[in-house]
């Protein structure tokens, strides 16, 4: 098998089971539910993963990661004038939020139980971004466009709103106009802060 073969056969099946483990979970999906979807056989998913837990595991770690979320964060909060920081930060964290993070197939480890690794996972990455956004309030305050105050609690402020709109859509298919409840929060937390 060529190296690109090889490659598209581990893809292809952790496309396959990323969507499956994010329907099911974990123990409700077998490795045969794979193969048939893939065209492949147990031993080649045992090859690529070592076992069906280490396909589960392969998937967790590649869907759950906020990684390039964190960096389109990053790169949003970073002007120096914090009015502009503020509606960057707002704007990215409501229109890229990776919602497939909480697919909740993908933290079920057996049916009724999470999977701690992948729950570790997800609350790092959220504490990342709550760093950010922390950074973002406190360096407002520097400039003079925010009062003093706690940066910690304002934070938790600024990302409960925003957080209402992203949960609202994924756990209950609600839709709302992003980019105008994203306006109406920079102003409105612009103007609590002042």
């Amino acid at each position: 098998m060529q190296a690109e073969e090889v490659h598209a056969t581990a893809e292809k099946i952790l496309e396959v089971a990323s969507r499956k483990f994010a329907e099911k979970g974990f123990a409700n999906v077998s490795v045969r539910d794979i193969c048939r979807e893939t065209g492949t056989t147990p031993p080649v998913i045992y090859y690529y993963f070592g076992s069906k837990k280490g396909l589960f595991d392969a998937v967790a770690r590649k869907q759950i990661s906020m990684a390039d979320f964190i960096r389109k964060l990053t790169n949003a909060s970073a002007p120096e004038e914090p009015r502009r920081g503020l509606e960057s930060f707002v704007s990215v964290y409501l229109s890229s939020f990776p919602e497939h993070t909480f697919d909740v197939g993908l933290y079920m480890r057996d049916s009724a139980t999470l999977d701690k690794q992948s729950a570790q996972i997800v609350s790092a990455d959220l504490d990342k971004i709550r760093a950010l956004a922390v950074g973002l309030v406190k360096r407002s305050m520097a400039k003079g466009l925010f009062r003093k105050t706690d940066p910690e609690l304002a934070t938790d402020c600024l990302l409960g709103m925003l957080n209402r709109v992203i949960f609202q859509h994924i756990h209950f298919a609600k839709i709302s106009d992003r980019e105008a409840y994203g306006r109406f929060v920079t102003d409105f937390f612009t103007r609590a802060m002042k």
